[in-house]
């Protein structure tokens, strides 16, 4: 982790904005925001990518996680004005998932297992890494700051706070998009938010009341909408 310069007296940092999907439903604060048809997760992602107005055609090339984090963001970032707020190089993007990119490393396994059709497919292998999820979120929207994906059997709320925290305090981040992106089969859920340092928000109207970062209160937002 690069420094730019003397670390920040311990700031508070709020969670100004969350979102999460799970079984077709979209939340937004704490809000249903959206409830989409029963069908495949591919059907799913792409019925998201309608209702929230997107136009980026280079949606459809991609493999389905890295369609859920780029819907998710979608979400938690339109009506927003916080790209604009901060630069590309302030805004960090920080994520957690279970399943890596398993899925797609699977598939090119496949590609490559029989020597006699040895056929390994570029538009598969550029899936066969979890943080290609950040990169198409990132170029999307110009973000060019810190990014990470852990990956962890669950979502760990403790990790997300203290490596978020110190990024802020070293002066890395001027806001940051974090949570949990897990996409395996029909299996997906996803849950972002939004963290900012409090001297920053100036006349905020998005949130009924103050949520400051720290672990019980990620933890207990995650949780808030399970089914």
């Amino acid at each position: 982790m690069r420094r730019t310069g003397p670390l920040l007296p311990k700031m508070e940092l709020l969670i100004t904005r969350y979102m999460k999907l799970q079984d077709h439903r979209v939340w937004l604060n704490g809000i249903v925001e959206y409830v989409a048809e029963a069908g495949s997760v591919n059907e799913l992602f792409r019925s998201l990518y309608r209702r929230f107005h997107t136009v980026y055609p280079k949606f459809f090339k991609m493999d389905n996680l890295c369609k859920l984090a780029f819907v998710s963001a979608e979400i938690l970032l339109q009506g927003t004005d916080v790209l604009q707020r901060y630069s590309g190089e302030q805004v960090g993007i920080i994520l957690e998932n279970a399943s890596s990119s398993l899925e797609y490393d699977l598939k090119h396994q496949e590609s490559i297992r029989d020597r006699n059709q040895y056929f390994p497919s570029p538009s598969v292998f550029v899936y066969t890494i979890p943080n290609i999820m950040i990169a198409e979120i990132a170029i999307r929207h110009h973000v060019k700051g810190e990014n990470a994906v852990f990956i962890s059997e669950q979502f760990d709320p403790e990790l997300i706070y203290h490596y978020v925290s110190e990024l802020f305090r070293s002066r890395l981040v001027g806001c940051c998009l974090s949570g949990w992106v897990e996409c395996f089969g029909d299996h997906y859920e996803s849950f972002l938010f939004m963290i900012e340092p409090e001297d920053n928000i100036i006349g905020f109207k998005g949130l009924q009341g103050r949520i400051v970062l720290n672990t019980l209160n990620v933890e207990k937002l995650f949780k808030a909408n399970l089914i």
